[in-house]
């Protein structure tokens, strides 16, 4: 029997232990032996409740145990996490982390720890919830060249963004209905200012590249801006706005961006709705690859950390590979990658906007008045807001894939 031990007794743990107790015989079909969590570190006690002979409140209970071989972070945040981590892996045991903050910021110290040690150091969890992306991009597409990773990794905002498109409600009102059904937090700055998607695609871009991106460095757009106008706008151009994190390799280098985008119905993440995910993948022999499923929840995320533990528990005595190097990637600058954009101006004198942005084409909405909408030509971020500049009275802008 394998012992683990779980640190952080909230949604994600909890159903970690759920998902271990569900499938434990087939669990233990495919490791050779069962796995039993001896320890589950939370700051409360659960008077009453089964978990509570297994609850300690020092982390040192766990990384003094010596039977204890793999252990489960859920806690979130850097810290206390990220000490707690290194200090098991220092331990020579075995961690997975459904924590994207902590891997974005720490991933590539961790995993040169866990290595050291002989140990692993796993985040299947941490982006894309209960959907495979992280083992496949280390394994089944090492053959590959990865070109481009696009993805719808926010739930929260997907939720919002299919709700406004459906009901043409307003940002506010979709927020407030976000959160009575849990899909958002109290403070949902992470999710709808896009700091979440932004953490996932840095953690996704340094995998690809073998290199540490910082999060810092990806331009950040959310969706409070977008507006139930904006909404007609997408449905008479027969497309639909949806919050993208996306990572392309160009001459230069790679290019990651987390903004709104326009897409046409031909585009593969066209009807990923609600909470939803899925992560578009071109690879330069693969071709394109799409990855999609819950992309968060207690259950879908726990089977991904669960994953995990089957993987490390087969793996026990041998550290897997991953290639993550602390030396940082220098992403080319997002000003010089091209787009075409969607713009709403708060006039209606299409030659100042000729005059600025040539040929451009009209979109009318339903109901709109006292303003222009159009599509610039293909253009440069930089040239976008030089012109944008020059124009003024621009009230929404939107890139067009």
């Amino acid at each position: 029997m394998i012992k683990a031990a779980i640190m952080g007794y909230g949604t994600i743990g909890s159903g970690v232990m759920e998902v271990l107790e569900i499938n434990q015989n087939s669990i233990a079909k495919r490791v050779g032996e069962g796995i039993e969590v001896k320890y589950v570190l939370d700051l409360r006690d659960f008077p009453g409740e089964p978990i509570q002979e297994k609850i300690v409140h020092d982390y040192k209970a766990i990384v003094e145990d010596e039977e204890v071989k793999i252990v489960v972070e859920t806690m979130g945040g850097v810290e206390p996490a990220y000490t707690f981590v290194k200090a098991m892996l220092e331990a020579g045991k075995h961690v997975t982390t459904s924590n994207k903050a902590l891997v974005a910021a720490k991933g590539a110290e961790l995993i040169a720890l866990a290595k050291e040690k002989n140990v692993n150091f796993m985040f299947e969890a941490s982006v894309g919830g209960g959907i495979p992306i992280i083992r496949p991009l280390n394994s089944c597409l090492t053959a590959d060249e990865i070109e481009e990773i696009t993805g719808i990794v926010n739930g929260t905002t997907n939720y919002m963004m299919t709700k406004m498109t459906e009901e043409g409600s307003e940002f506010d009102d979709v927020l407030k209905d976000a959160q009575a059904k849990g899909y958002a937090e109290k403070d949902p700055t992470a999710d709808i200012e896009g700091y979440d998607a932004c953490r996932k695609i840095a953690i996704l871009t340094s995998l690809v590249c073998g290199q540490q991106v910082d999060f810092e460095d990806i331009h950040t757009e959310g969706i409070t801006k977008i507006t139930a106008t904006d909404i007609k706008y997408a449905k008479a151009m027969g497309r639909a706005i949806k919050l993208l994190a996306s990572s392309k390799k160009t001459d230069g280098g790679y290019v990651a961006m987390v903004a709104p985008y326009l897409l046409p119905k031909t585009h593969p993440l066209y009807s990923v709705n609600d909470v939803f995910n899925a992560i578009f993948v071109h690879g330069n022999v693969l071709g394109d690859a799409m990855f999609y499923g819950s992309g968060a929840g207690k259950l879908p995320t726990a089977s991904a950390v669960v994953a995990d533990i089957v993987e490390m528990a087969k793996h026990i005595d041998m550290n897997i590979p991953v290639e993550w190097s602390s030396k940082k990637l220098e992403l080319v600058d997002y000003k010089k990658s091209v787009n075409k954009f969607f713009v709403r101006v708060s006039s209606e004198d299409k030659a100042a906007v000729e005059k600025v942005f040539g040929n451009v084409s009209y979109v009318a909405a339903e109901g709109v008045t006292g303003e222009l909408g159009f599509v610039t030509e293909t253009m440069t971020e930089a040239e976008f807001e030089s012109k944008a500049a020059e124009l003024g009275n621009v009230v929404q802008t939107i890139r067009v894939a």
